[in-house]
């Protein structure tokens, strides 16, 4: 009966409230308050009245009583807090925001009414991590009303500026020995780094869909000093393009398109670009076996390629192909078939707007300059310029076998094939 008195005392006051009578609000909830004294229910209205009042020590103390009467109950802790707020008392605020947190860590508004306080007191660090917090569990900006979307907007702002501003700390106090060192050296301290300052997502593991050799470093992008010879293949880049663009002049049919699925095959991100010439290919070899035809019309190039100590796996590698990109086309994000080998890119015609991801890393093609990747690793491409984009491309050992890994791989993939078995590795 009393607990039925109380609910008729509350929905009196909700009905004051809503036609905007203060006096009468207030005068229900004191009578509920005299009739419940240690109610927290009755405790927590009135300190809601006291709070919409300004009343700040009066709901405070409301609050209080409500949340020892019922110390389980989270919005009495919020609740409290916003009247220490309220009064500036910013350390019974945060006790007050500690025990809410205590009974669920993932209270939204709890994190961010802890991340304002931190913001608010100059506890940079600890604004940051709550920060965080908040926009790992928020909704959407479209889902939230506009004063909080707003709100969020100038904590992801906040955020990065602290970032940014320990990025800038950590680079002045790390710059002299970081030169000293050389960017070979520090490659990936800085991909850590800029994980860490969120620069960089994440990092990516192989995805081999045909051959995978386990324990072999999943870098996006090979270190130079494993390809001695890449200088002596730079240095005849412009021979080799010049051949290229005779290919281009007069193409026969040596050039043809880069993707071609068999019929009947479902849709998938590759159906833009099957049997369309939008992505070309010109082989001088595939899968081990030489075009001839085009080798003879590319000759620096042949050479060039047969001087390297390329993979030989009849029927498997060495490849080697000028891949041509037309204005506005991109290779949609795939990984390849096996992680045994490295692919280099020797950039030949190079438009701006052109680009090449790795896993976390972007670079843009400069021609003449080759470089090696493990296609293993998450990686796409895109020509958004009005121009031709072309490279060449081929493939070499992974760095990081050893020479007798290399003959081991030779044999397997013979046996394999003379047993009728394909256990994958091809391009």
């Amino acid at each position: 009966m009393a607990e039925q008195n109380l609910q008729v005392m509350m929905q009196e006051a909700h009905v004051a409230r809503q036609r905007g009578d203060r006096a009468a609000e207030t005068a229900v909830l004191d009578k509920a308050l005299a009739a419940f004294p240690g109610d927290p229910l009755a405790l927590n209205a009135r300190g809601v009245r006291a709070l919409a009042d300004s009343d700040a020590a009066l709901a405070a103390r409301l609050f209080a009583a409500a949340a020892e009467a019922d110390p389980g109950e989270q919005a009495l802790w919020l609740n409290l807090a916003s009247a220490h707020r309220l009064q500036g008392d910013d350390a019974a605020e945060q006790a007050a925001l500690e025990r809410l947190l205590a009974i669920d860590l993932r209270h939204l508004m709890g994190q961010w009414r802890m991340a304002e306080l931190h913001e608010r007191r100059g506890n940079l660090g600890l604004a940051t991590r709550h920060w965080q917090n908040v926009f790992a569990m928020a909704p959407s900006n479209e889902e939230l009303p506009p004063a909080y979307a707003a709100r969020l907007d100038a904590a992801r702002a906040f955020v990065r500026a602290q970032a940014q501003d320990f990025s800038d700390h950590i680079e002045k106090g790390l710059a002299a020995h970081r030169q000293a060192l050389g960017p070979s050296a520090t490659r990936r301290f800085d991909a850590a780094f800029d994980f860490i300052v969120g620069r960089r997502k994440g990092f990516f593991s192989n995805e081999c869909s045909g051959f995978h050799f386990p324990f072999l470093p999943a870098d996006e992008y090979f270190e130079r000093h494993h390809f001695p010879w890449m200088p002596d293949v730079e240095a005849r880049w412009r021979e080799i393009r010049s051949e290229l663009e005779g290919l281009i002049a007069d193409p026969g049919d040596a050039i043809r398109p880069y993707v071609r699925m068999e019929k009947g095959t479902p849709e998938s991100k590759w159906t833009a670009l099957d049997n369309r010439l939008d992505w070309s290919a010109c082989f001088l070899w595939e899968y081990g076996v030489p075009n001839q035809p085009v080798l003879d019309r590319c000759p620096v190039t042949a050479a060039t390629l047969s001087a390297l100590p390329r993979s030989n796996i009849p029927g498997r590698a060495p490849s080697a192909f000028f891949s041509m990109l037309k204005p506005h086309t991109r290779i949609p994000p795939h990984t390849g078939v096996t992680n045994t080998r490295a692919i280099i890119h020797l950039p030949l015609i190079v438009p701006p707007g052109c680009a090449f991801r790795v896993g976390g890393e972007t670079r843009p093609w400069v021609e003449g300059e080759a470089f090696a990747f493990d296609d293993t690793i998450d990686h796409e491409a895109w020509n958004d310029s009005d121009q031709l984009r072309a490279i060449l491309i081929f493939d070499v050992w992974n760095p990081h076998l050893t020479v007798a890994e290399q003959e081991l791989l030779v044999q397997f993939f013979g046996q394999a094939d003379a047993s009728g078995h394909d256990p994958g590795g091809r391009v």
